[in-house]
This record gives C-alpha cells, structure tokens and sequence, in this order.
C-alpha cells in the first residue's frame, strides 16, 4: 500500500540541532511543510554528501517555509559526534534525527530489518501531515536537494492551486495544465 497522501503516524524522538538535543514529534511537522530524508548511518560515505547538500539549500527551503529532517537509526549522540567530526556534517543546521528503536524509520516503510537501517527515503509532507511525495532510493543512489527543491514547489504549487497540475520539468513560473475533457489526446 502507498503512503501517498496517508497522515504520518505518532512518534517522539531525541534529535541534534544547533549544539542542543531537542524532542521532535509527528506534532511538530504538522502546521507547516516538512521534508523529512532517511539515511542508513553516519559516518558513512554517501550520507553526508547527501546531507551537505541539503545543508547547501537549505535557506531556500526555509524560505518556502519547508524544515527538513534528516532520520537514521542512530542516536542523536551519534549525530552529534558526527556533526562535531565531519567538515560536511558541521553544515547542517536542519535537526537530525535519532531513531535507535526504528519506530519512525519503521511508520514510513523505509526500514531493512537484517541490517537495522533506514532505506534511502524522502518524504514530503504537508501542514495537515499527509504525505505527498514519497521517493526511496536503494543505499547506493544519492539524492539531489535541488531536485527535492523543486519538487517541495510543486506540491506548494498543486495545494494552493486546485485543480491545475505540475508537467514533468516543472518549474516555478513555468504553466501548468487545467485537466479536463479538451485536453484528453491533445498533450
């Protein structure tokens, strides 16, 4: 089954953000957009090239009124020594995440049980706290925070814009398309 436009499910955490261990819950993505990105460990090799790029484009996701979480199945001790070791880590200003008990890794289906670790999944998620985009990479493939980017202004796009729709390439200001009757075979 699909978690697309399902509502994300409860959970409570410790995360490491700006020097402090802070809780985060399902509670605190809701009332804005959240883009919330699994990784499977720190001190890895993929993962903070992945997490230096969001951290690269992290002010404009802000500026869209996005907070981003970075979630694996570490600690957030582990995260913090990350963040105190690694010159890419020390760029993230977005909290990252501990699950050490995978309950979060596990409520979005991005867990592989024989190795304790999260799938390389992201998830957008709306101000009502349904998901709307939902994209998982096998270990090997990074993501890139631009594409996510555009992606976030779709969903914005589509949500304050009912009944127009995002083409592929979509770019902010780029038109958009009204489905409807005239169009079926024309596109």
């Amino acid at each position: 089954m699909s978690l697309i436009n399902t509502e994300i499910k409860p959970f409570k955490a410790t995360a490491y953000k700006d020097g402090k261990f802070i809780e985060v819950t399902d509670a605190a993505l809701k009332g804005k957009w959240s883009v919330v990105v699994f990784y499977p460990a720190d001190f890895t090799f993929v993962c903070p090239t992945e997490l230096e790029d969001l951290a690269d484009h992290y002010a404009e996701f802000q500026k869209l009124g996005v907070e981003i979480y970075g979630v694996s199945t570490d600690t957030h001790f582990s995260h913090k020594a990350w963040h105190d070791t690694s010159d890419a880590i020390k760029k993230v200003k977005y909290p990252l995440v501990g699950d050490p008990t995978g309950t979060i890794t596990r409520n979005f289906d991005v867990m592989i049980e024989e190795e304790g670790l999260a799938l390389r999944g992201t998830f957008v998620i709306n101000p009502e706290g349904q998901i709307k985009l939902c994209e998982i990479h096998d270990n090997g493939i990074g993501r890139d925070a631009s594409e996510l980017l555009r992606k976030v202004k779709a969903a914005q796009y589509v949500a304050s814009h009912p009944g127009e729709v995002c083409p592929a390439k979509w770019k902010e200001g780029a038109s958009t398309l009204k489905p409807s009757l005239e169009l079926v075979g024309k596109i």
